[in-house]
């Protein structure tokens, strides 16, 4: 398991107990202002991606260095895990309250207020509104939340399920580790964290606790599950003509299994499997 799950889920997984969304832990004046800054202000978020940018002209001892500072810096502040679309009905069934929220990194990249992020709290949308400073008229530079409101857990999954077809995964996200305030959809055209870990080498996040495994007896090498993966995780056989996973690049978010026509993809724990056990 990852190591949050040892440090904040008692060696199961972190984000699934519930304590971890307390309104409590959200109480905290240091957690709200993560919030205010990871969803209100773009500035923030946009001026961390261009410091990556200066990064990589760096020497490379010195960009690992910084790399290394940066991720336990985010694993306090603002770090995410790859889920999956059972796992995440599982957290809607710990929180009382799920708010659609704009993306912002969406946002940072078009100025489009795309509402593919969710809160979500053992509390009412009051609680985000009051954190957000929205009844005060704390001053932003992302995207509004005017409009946020409350919906419902089965809508809200069938939009996932709708957003997995499209080839987007689903992370759980902590604003003041180890408080759990957001589920998002990412992909790498968009997502600045998937950027970041997958292109830059700076982790934002942990792998899923489940890598994906193909059985070549179903597999027809349609390739559709190339062309959801986020991950470059899935490569095809000229030879068998058939699709494999390379399960030490797969961070288990299950996208494939969506796309397969034929249910040649299954996801396994991935403690069970010595060649990905260890790679978070």
């Amino acid at each position: 398991m990852c190591d949050f799950c040892h440090k904040h889920g008692d060696g199961r997984k972190w984000y699934l107990q519930a304590e971890n969304y307390s309104a409590d832990l959200l109480s905290d004046a240091r957690r709200q202002q993560i919030v205010r800054d990871m969803l209100l202000n773009s500035e923030v978020v946009g001026d961390g991606f261009q410091q990556l940018d200066r990064l990589e002209t760096a020497p490379p001892f010195i960009q690992r260095m910084v790399k290394g500072r940066v991720t336990k810096r985010l694993k306090r502040d603002h770090f995410g895990q790859v889920v999956p679309i059972e796992d995440v009905e599982a957290i809607f069934g710990l929180v009382n309250s799920i708010v659609q929220v704009p993306c912002i990194c969406r946002y940072l990249g078009s100025h489009t207020e795309a509402g593919y992020c969710y809160g979500i709290t053992v509390d009412g949308v009051d609680v985000w509104r009051r954190t957000l400073g929205l009844d005060s008229g704390t001053p932003t530079s992302g995207p509004s939340f005017a409009e946020m409101q409350l919906v419902q857990a089965g809508d809200v999954l069938q939009q996932i399920r709708d957003h997995e077809k499209e080839g987007l995964c689903h992370t759980v996200w902590t604003f003041g580790t180890p408080f759990i305030g957001g589920l998002c959809n990412c992909d790498r055209a968009d997502c600045l964290a998937m950027q970041a870990t997958v292109q830059r080498g700076v982790k934002a996040f942990w792998r899923a606790e489940y890598v994906a495994q193909s059985d070549p007896d179903f597999c027809t090498g349609c390739r559709s599950c190339m062309r959801v993966c986020q991950f470059g995780a899935i490569g095809y056989s000229a030879l068998n003509k058939k699709a494999f996973v390379d399960q030490r690049a797969c961070y288990g978010c299950g996208v494939c299994r969506a796309v397969c026509a034929k249910g040649a993809i299954r996801l396994v724990t991935r403690s069970e499997l010595p060649i990905a056990a260890n790679i978070w």
